[in-house]
């Protein structure tokens, strides 16, 4: 899994060649990452048990940074894209 930043994107000229597998929502493992700003948590509980209603949970995972002023260190980042198919972000107030 390549982790990026979905506001600034990747240049597709001349960078980095990489091989995406489209992801099984039913069944691949999922994190549920927090950016640790209020109600956060909230929201990704709530897509969990949404999620729950037609796959198996017990794969799905919430990982949190330790500040929503700091980004994520990056053995966390390079934890998440080791072990996880997919990760869904939480940016809430």
């Amino acid at each position: 899994m390549l982790v990026v930043n979905p506001t600034f994107g990747r240049s597709l000229s001349g960078g980095e060649t990489i091989s995406l597998l489209p992801v099984d929502w039913r069944e691949d493992a999922i994190a549920l990452f927090s950016n640790s700003k209020p109600n956060a948590k909230d929201l990704l509980e709530g897509i969990r048990a949404k999620l729950g209603a037609f796959r198996r949970v017990d794969n799905i995972d919430f990982v949190y940074k330790n500040s929503a002023s700091q980004p994520a260190p990056a053995d966390v980042m390079k934890n998440v894209a080791g072990k996880y198919k997919a990760a869904l972000l939480a940016i809430a107030d």
